[in-house]
Protein backbone atom coordinates (compact mmCIF):
# COMPACT_ATOMS: atom_id res chain seq x y z
CA UNK A 1 0.00 0.00 0.00
CA UNK A 2 1.31 3.30 -0.62
CA UNK A 3 1.10 6.49 1.67
CA UNK A 4 -1.16 9.17 0.53
CA UNK A 5 0.28 12.50 0.01
CA UNK A 6 -0.87 15.11 2.21
CA UNK A 7 -1.60 18.02 1.02
CA UNK A 8 -0.42 21.17 3.46
CA UNK A 9 1.46 19.17 5.98
CA UNK A 10 5.12 20.52 4.39
CA UNK A 11 3.58 24.08 3.68
CA UNK A 12 4.76 25.14 7.45
CA UNK A 13 7.98 23.02 9.34
CA UNK A 14 6.31 24.01 12.49
CA UNK A 15 5.12 20.65 14.60
CA UNK A 16 2.34 19.53 12.53
CA UNK A 17 0.05 19.79 15.57
CA UNK A 18 0.50 23.93 15.08
CA UNK A 19 0.02 23.70 11.00
CA UNK A 20 -2.71 25.37 11.04
CA UNK A 21 -3.76 24.57 6.88
CA UNK A 22 -3.00 21.13 7.75
CA UNK A 23 -5.24 21.27 10.65
CA UNK A 24 -7.91 22.67 9.02
CA UNK A 25 -8.04 20.64 6.26
CA UNK A 26 -7.88 17.35 8.39
CA UNK A 27 -10.38 18.03 10.70
CA UNK A 28 -12.28 18.36 7.60
CA UNK A 29 -11.67 14.51 6.53
CA UNK A 30 -14.09 12.58 7.37
CA UNK A 31 -13.32 8.28 8.13
CA UNK A 32 -15.98 5.26 6.61
CA UNK A 33 -14.93 3.09 9.04
CA UNK A 34 -15.80 -0.06 7.85
CA UNK A 35 -14.02 0.41 3.80
CA UNK A 36 -11.57 2.72 5.85
CA UNK A 37 -12.50 5.50 3.40
CA UNK A 38 -11.72 8.97 3.51
CA UNK A 39 -14.45 11.41 2.73
CA UNK A 40 -13.23 15.63 3.03
CA UNK A 41 -16.75 17.22 3.84
CA UNK A 42 -16.84 20.97 2.17
CA UNK A 43 -19.62 22.82 3.22
CA UNK A 44 -22.98 23.73 0.55
CA UNK A 45 -21.56 20.50 -1.20
CA UNK A 46 -24.35 17.79 -0.45
CA UNK A 47 -22.37 17.82 2.87
CA UNK A 48 -25.81 16.80 4.74
CA UNK A 49 -26.56 14.23 2.77
CA UNK A 50 -23.29 12.62 3.02
CA UNK A 51 -22.82 13.27 6.75
CA UNK A 52 -26.24 11.84 7.43
CA UNK A 53 -25.28 9.19 5.66
CA UNK A 54 -21.79 8.43 7.41
CA UNK A 55 -23.31 9.01 10.80
CA UNK A 56 -25.52 5.83 9.90
CA UNK A 57 -22.90 3.71 7.92
CA UNK A 58 -20.34 4.32 11.69
CA UNK A 59 -23.56 3.67 13.87
CA UNK A 60 -24.19 6.63 15.46
CA UNK A 61 -27.58 7.37 14.77
CA UNK A 62 -30.33 4.05 14.28
CA UNK A 63 -31.97 6.43 12.13
CA UNK A 64 -32.33 9.73 9.59
CA UNK A 65 -34.91 11.34 11.31
CA UNK A 66 -31.68 11.48 13.58
CA UNK A 67 -30.29 13.43 11.13
CA UNK A 68 -30.33 16.71 13.65
CA UNK A 69 -27.08 14.75 15.33
CA UNK A 70 -24.96 15.70 12.55
CA UNK A 71 -24.72 19.62 13.61
CA UNK A 72 -22.94 19.47 16.90
CA UNK A 73 -20.65 16.44 15.60
CA UNK A 74 -19.14 17.77 12.08
CA UNK A 75 -15.87 16.54 13.34
CA UNK A 76 -16.78 13.72 15.25
CA UNK A 77 -15.37 11.12 12.24
CA UNK A 78 -11.97 12.66 11.77
CA UNK A 79 -9.43 11.18 11.13
CA UNK A 80 -6.08 10.89 12.37
CA UNK A 81 -2.50 11.03 10.48
CA UNK A 82 -2.20 7.34 10.25
CA UNK A 83 -5.63 7.10 8.88
CA UNK A 84 -5.39 9.93 6.46
CA UNK A 85 -2.14 8.13 5.12
CA UNK A 86 -2.99 4.42 5.03
CA UNK A 87 -6.78 5.23 3.55
CA UNK A 88 -8.17 2.69 0.94
CA UNK A 89 -9.85 5.13 -0.55
CA UNK A 90 -10.17 9.20 -1.12
CA UNK A 91 -12.86 11.31 -2.38
CA UNK A 92 -14.31 14.80 -2.24
CA UNK A 93 -17.21 16.23 -3.63
CA UNK A 94 -16.53 19.82 -5.47
CA UNK A 95 -18.96 22.42 -6.77
CA UNK A 96 -19.45 25.20 -9.06
CA UNK A 97 -18.01 28.05 -6.93
CA UNK A 98 -20.48 30.59 -8.20
CA UNK A 99 -23.59 28.75 -7.20
CA UNK A 100 -21.68 27.53 -4.29
CA UNK A 101 -21.99 31.00 -2.94
CA UNK A 102 -25.08 31.23 -4.13
CA UNK A 103 -26.16 28.72 -1.60
CA UNK A 104 -24.19 30.18 1.25
CA UNK A 105 -26.32 33.72 0.73
CA UNK A 106 -29.67 32.05 -0.27
CA UNK A 107 -29.32 30.00 2.74
CA UNK A 108 -27.37 31.63 5.86
CA UNK A 109 -27.95 35.39 4.88
CA UNK A 110 -31.62 35.07 3.45
CA UNK A 111 -32.81 33.14 6.75
CA UNK A 112 -30.50 35.23 9.22
CA UNK A 113 -28.71 31.94 10.66
CA UNK A 114 -26.11 32.00 12.96
CA UNK A 115 -23.46 32.83 10.16
CA UNK A 116 -25.26 35.96 9.20
CA UNK A 117 -24.90 37.43 12.37
CA UNK A 118 -21.57 35.93 12.69
CA UNK A 119 -20.92 38.27 9.67
CA UNK A 120 -22.48 40.91 11.47
CA UNK A 121 -19.95 41.09 13.89
CA UNK A 122 -17.68 40.43 11.66
CA UNK A 123 -18.20 43.70 9.88
CA UNK A 124 -18.49 45.79 13.56
CA UNK A 125 -22.10 45.46 13.35
CA UNK A 126 -22.19 48.67 10.44
CA UNK A 127 -23.78 46.31 8.08
CA UNK A 128 -27.76 45.29 9.33
CA UNK A 129 -28.21 41.41 7.76
CA UNK A 130 -31.45 43.02 6.37
CA UNK A 131 -29.33 45.36 3.77
CA UNK A 132 -27.45 42.26 2.86
CA UNK A 133 -27.86 41.92 -0.37
CA UNK A 134 -26.10 39.53 -2.52
CA UNK A 135 -23.71 42.35 -3.86
CA UNK A 136 -22.97 43.43 -0.38
CA UNK A 137 -22.57 40.51 0.80
CA UNK A 138 -20.24 39.36 -2.07
CA UNK A 139 -18.19 42.41 -1.80
CA UNK A 140 -18.03 41.49 2.73
CA UNK A 141 -16.64 38.27 2.27
CA UNK A 142 -14.06 38.51 -0.78
CA UNK A 143 -12.33 40.89 1.98
CA UNK A 144 -8.97 39.48 3.03
CA UNK A 145 -9.96 39.23 6.26
CA UNK A 146 -13.05 37.43 5.94
CA UNK A 147 -12.60 35.23 3.36
CA UNK A 148 -11.13 32.55 5.64
CA UNK A 149 -13.36 32.83 8.08
CA UNK A 150 -16.70 30.83 8.07
CA UNK A 151 -16.61 27.64 6.44
CA UNK A 152 -19.87 28.16 4.28
CA UNK A 153 -17.35 30.57 1.84
CA UNK A 154 -14.14 29.20 2.59
CA UNK A 155 -12.67 28.44 -0.61
CA UNK A 156 -13.00 24.56 -1.39
CA UNK A 157 -9.05 23.70 -1.60
CA UNK A 158 -8.74 24.61 2.08
CA UNK A 159 -10.53 21.47 2.84
CA UNK A 160 -8.33 19.33 0.61
CA UNK A 161 -5.88 17.32 2.94
CA UNK A 162 -4.56 15.42 0.16
CA UNK A 163 -2.45 16.16 -3.04
CA UNK A 164 -4.24 13.78 -5.07
CA UNK A 165 -7.85 11.99 -4.22
CA UNK A 166 -9.20 8.53 -5.90
CA UNK A 167 -12.02 10.62 -6.89
CA UNK A 168 -13.27 13.76 -7.51
CA UNK A 169 -17.15 14.29 -8.21
CA UNK A 170 -18.72 17.48 -8.99
CA UNK A 171 -22.35 18.25 -7.12
CA UNK A 172 -23.76 19.04 -10.50
CA UNK A 173 -23.51 15.40 -11.16
CA UNK A 174 -24.18 13.77 -7.83
CA UNK A 175 -26.47 11.08 -9.56
CA UNK A 176 -23.47 9.83 -10.99
CA UNK A 177 -20.92 10.03 -8.11
CA UNK A 178 -23.62 8.24 -5.80
CA UNK A 179 -23.58 4.72 -7.70
CA UNK A 180 -19.45 4.88 -7.04
CA UNK A 181 -19.16 6.12 -3.53
CA UNK A 182 -21.85 3.51 -2.77
CA UNK A 183 -19.50 0.57 -4.03
CA UNK A 184 -16.29 1.75 -3.64
CA UNK A 185 -16.56 3.71 -0.15
CA UNK A 186 -19.42 0.87 1.19
CA UNK A 187 -21.44 4.27 2.40
CA UNK A 188 -25.04 3.93 1.52
CA UNK A 189 -26.39 7.55 0.50
CA UNK A 190 -29.31 9.22 2.24
CA UNK A 191 -30.73 12.04 0.60
CA UNK A 192 -30.98 14.53 3.69
CA UNK A 193 -32.66 17.51 1.61
CA UNK A 194 -35.69 17.44 2.77
CA UNK A 195 -34.75 16.57 6.08
CA UNK A 196 -32.79 19.48 6.60
CA UNK A 197 -34.69 21.60 3.99
CA UNK A 198 -31.89 23.29 2.48
CA UNK A 199 -32.18 22.28 -1.24
CA UNK A 200 -33.31 24.47 -3.74
CA UNK A 201 -35.38 21.49 -5.71
CA UNK A 202 -38.13 22.26 -3.35
CA UNK A 203 -38.49 25.79 -5.01
CA UNK A 204 -39.28 27.22 -8.44
CA UNK A 205 -36.24 29.04 -9.75
CA UNK A 206 -36.49 32.23 -11.43
CA UNK A 207 -34.91 34.02 -13.80
CA UNK A 208 -36.82 36.86 -14.84
CA UNK A 209 -34.37 39.67 -13.86
CA UNK A 210 -31.41 40.29 -11.89
CA UNK A 211 -31.81 39.86 -8.11
CA UNK A 212 -27.74 41.25 -6.89
CA UNK A 213 -29.62 43.90 -5.01
CA UNK A 214 -32.70 42.60 -3.76
CA UNK A 215 -32.95 42.57 0.15
CA UNK A 216 -33.10 39.75 2.09
CA UNK A 217 -36.45 40.11 3.14
CA UNK A 218 -37.85 40.29 -0.81
CA UNK A 219 -36.12 37.20 -1.23
CA UNK A 220 -37.36 35.51 2.21
CA UNK A 221 -41.07 36.18 0.79
CA UNK A 222 -40.74 34.29 -2.53
CA UNK A 223 -39.48 31.54 -0.13
CA UNK A 224 -42.77 31.59 1.01
CA UNK A 225 -44.16 31.73 -1.95
CA UNK A 226 -41.84 28.82 -3.04
CA UNK A 227 -40.12 30.57 -5.32
CA UNK A 228 -36.27 31.46 -5.11
CA UNK A 229 -33.73 33.85 -7.54
CA UNK A 230 -32.15 31.44 -9.73
CA UNK A 231 -28.30 31.28 -8.55
CA UNK A 232 -27.19 33.12 -11.94
CA UNK A 233 -29.83 35.37 -11.71
CA UNK A 234 -27.63 36.79 -8.62
CA UNK A 235 -24.99 37.92 -10.92
CA UNK A 236 -24.00 40.55 -12.89
CA UNK A 237 -20.46 41.18 -14.38
CA UNK A 238 -19.37 42.91 -11.15
CA UNK A 239 -20.13 40.21 -8.89
CA UNK A 240 -18.95 37.77 -10.71
CA UNK A 241 -16.22 39.37 -11.58
CA UNK A 242 -15.14 39.44 -7.23
CA UNK A 243 -15.86 36.16 -7.34
CA UNK A 244 -13.89 35.22 -10.41
CA UNK A 245 -10.83 36.32 -8.55
CA UNK A 246 -11.25 35.51 -5.33
CA UNK A 247 -12.06 31.97 -5.46
CA UNK A 248 -9.68 31.44 -8.49
CA UNK A 249 -8.15 28.63 -7.25
CA UNK A 250 -11.81 26.90 -7.18
CA UNK A 251 -12.42 27.89 -10.45
CA UNK A 252 -9.32 26.35 -12.02
CA UNK A 253 -9.55 23.27 -9.94
CA UNK A 254 -12.83 22.74 -11.29
CA UNK A 255 -12.32 23.65 -15.01
CA UNK A 256 -9.18 21.20 -14.55
CA UNK A 257 -11.16 18.17 -13.16
CA UNK A 258 -14.67 18.80 -14.89
CA UNK A 259 -14.45 21.19 -17.91
CA UNK A 260 -16.89 24.20 -18.09
CA UNK A 261 -19.85 22.98 -19.26
CA UNK A 262 -21.75 23.10 -15.37
CA UNK A 263 -19.93 26.24 -14.89
CA UNK A 264 -22.14 29.44 -13.60
CA UNK A 265 -19.59 31.72 -15.79
CA UNK A 266 -16.30 30.04 -18.06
Amino acid sequence: MNTRALNYSAASYSNLLKNQQHQFAASHALRVYKSSAIYSFIPKNACSTLRVSLALANGCIADKTDFNWIHQNNGTFAADLASLALADYTFVILRCPYARLASAYLDKIVDRTTEAWMLYDALDRKLEPADMTFRVFVKAITQAKLLHTNIHWRPQVDYLVYKDYDDYFCLENFSAAQTVIETKAKLEIVDARKLTQHGTDRFALLNDHNYADCRPDEISALKKLGQLPAPNALYDDEIAALVGKHFKKDIALYKTLFGTKNLMFS
